[in-house]
């Protein structure tokens, strides 16, 4: 492996990883993933933290997920419980990119996250791992979710949601009985979704939220 002669992570590749210049970081992870070396996991770790690239953090999971899973699985639970919710947020997304079934306790512990981000990478990463016959009761945690947040996140959660298919039925159907307007409004939109992936959810949304509001024609 490309490491020091004394058994350490080489210096001059994480000087590279947290230099000051993103693309000398896209760089320095590109060239981790290559090395794939087990000693560059904690700062791998790390710099998924706290790295504010969007392609940078993308590189990072790549190289993270080019190392063993049995020593990068254990390390991203614990970043699980971290109280940054970027370290949260990017650790459910490489685990759900890994795919490993036994993060699955730790990551349904998530769905009810209070930053929005992270309980959108909960969300993703759960229908990637539930476990088969999970399905039906993670729909009933989704759902609890529905009316929350601005439109990317009811857009992030009703995709979720659609990739359960029928398993998120009866928990749409119970959402759009009920009496809050915009949980009604999102659970219409999400099964449209469901129904017709390519329907567009704007334009589902809306005609959700007027039905919602004003009763279905008759």
């Amino acid at each position: 492996m490309n490491t020091t002669h004394h058994g350490e992570p080489d210096a001059r590749l994480i000087a590279a990883l947290t230099g000051a210049d993103s693309s000398i970081r896209l760089r320095a992870a590109l060239s981790a993933g290559t090395r794939a070396d087990p000693l560059l996991l904690p700062t791998l770790i790390e710099r998924c933290a706290v790295e504010p690239d969007f392609f940078v953090r993308d590189m990072l999971t790549w190289a993270l997920c080019r190392l063993p899973a049995e020593i990068t699985v254990p390390r991203l639970r614990t970043e699980l419980g971290s109280e940054t919710a970027q370290a949260r947020s990017q650790a459910l997304h490489t685990l759900s990119k890994i795919g490993d079934g036994s993060a699955w306790p730790a990551v349904s512990a998530l769905l009810h996250d209070a930053d929005d981000e992270v309980a959108l990478s909960a969300w993703r990463a759960a229908v990637v791992l539930v476990p088969s016959g999970a399905e039906r009761g993670l729909a009933a945690e989704l759902a609890l979710e529905l009316g929350r947040g601005d439109r990317p996140v009811r857009l992030g959660l009703s995709r979720a949601l659609a990739a359960l298919d029928e398993a998120a039925v009866a928990a749409l159907e119970a959402a759009a009985a009920g009496t809050d307007p915009e949980v009604r409004a999102h659970a219409e939109a999400t099964e449209r979704l469901r129904l017709d992936p390519d329907s567009g959810f704007t334009l589902a949304s809306e005609l959700a939220k007027r039905v919602a509001a004003t009763g279905p024609d008759v």
